[in-house]
């Protein structure tokens, strides 16, 4: 039997990146999945999810904000599959994206794949992609306490894993994931698959917004060292970060698979 997937969304008040990551995921190879779209109390979603009738959807519509955190926790609890895939809103997964990693769990409980982060400008709602840069770095547990190279969307593992360490922390907000995946790594295993089979999206928009948000990040820094005793982390810039020696040093090999194209949603091509 092939195992069913949820993959879990949450979104809030982005119609046009919704609609993407869903012709992407209309797009997959592997079709034994449904999709949970936790509406994080935004504008409603209803007609983006009728153009894709052949998909397993199912829509839950928070009727107060409740955070991108809780509203994860919220679409992992209602899941049916007897394994959960994360993915953003703003994100997208190529066509061989959920076959490759259902397949790479055959000795593994919890997978994450490389990315290519791209950068975009907005053209009548479409994305149009400017740059991209490979996201591709060996996984070393003991590295990972000091900078996460982990990225969420497109992640696979095992529902079961919640049973054991209870689900996502908002306390850590911006952190939930690099917090849920040293959870994981202490207890299960773990495995890195070597395709940037995920399109990771970075806003030179959002970056400004998230610079305005030092001070809480670092709060949540914070707590996510005392948390797992990490002790002082850095708060450079991301980019800057990237080029630490001890994180450069990591950087590894991976199988480019986009040709570059931008990926038309049905709602896009209804304009």
């Amino acid at each position: 039997m092939k195992p069913f997937v949820s993959i879990v969304v949450p979104t809030y008040n982005r119609p046009y990146p919704l609609a993407e990551l869903l012709e992407s995921l209309s797009r997959q190879i592997y079709r034994h999945f449904e999709v949970i779209i936790v509406n994080d109390g935004g504008e409603r979603v209803d007609h983006i999810i009728a153009l894709y009738p052949e998909m397993r959807i199912r829509l839950i519509h928070c009727q107060a904000n409740v955070g991108h955190v809780e509203a994860r926790n919220i679409g992992v609890k209602k899941a049916r599959g007897e394994w959960i895939m994360l993915c953003d809103d703003d994100d997208l997964l190529l066509p061989c994206h959920l076959e490759r990693m259902v397949e790479a769990m055959v000795d593994a409980d919890f997978v994450y794949s490389d990315v290519e982060i791209f950068h975009y400008r907005m053209d009548r709602g479409q994305r149009i992609p400017l740059r991209r840069f490979l996201f591709a770095y060996e996984y070393d547990q003991e590295a990972m306490r000091k900078f996460s190279t982990y990225v969420p969307s497109g992640s696979l593992y095992r529902k079961e894993i919640h049973e054991s360490i209870g689900y996502f922390d908002p306390f850590v907000h911006n952190y939930w994931d690099w917090d849920f995946f040293l959870r994981v790594s202490e207890v299960f295993r773990v495995k890195r698959v070597a395709a940037a089979s995920v399109l990771y999206a970075f806003s030179d928009e959002g970056d400004h917004l998230s610079r305005q948000m030092d001070n809480k990040r670092q709060m949540y820094l914070d707590r996510l060292s005392a948390k797992h005793r990490l002790g002082k982390l850095p708060t450079k810039n991301f980019w800057l970060l990237l080029q630490e020696p001890e994180v450069a040093k990591r950087k590894a090999n991976s199988e480019v698979i986009w040709d570059g194209a931008p990926i038309v949603s049905r709602l896009r091509r209804k304009i």
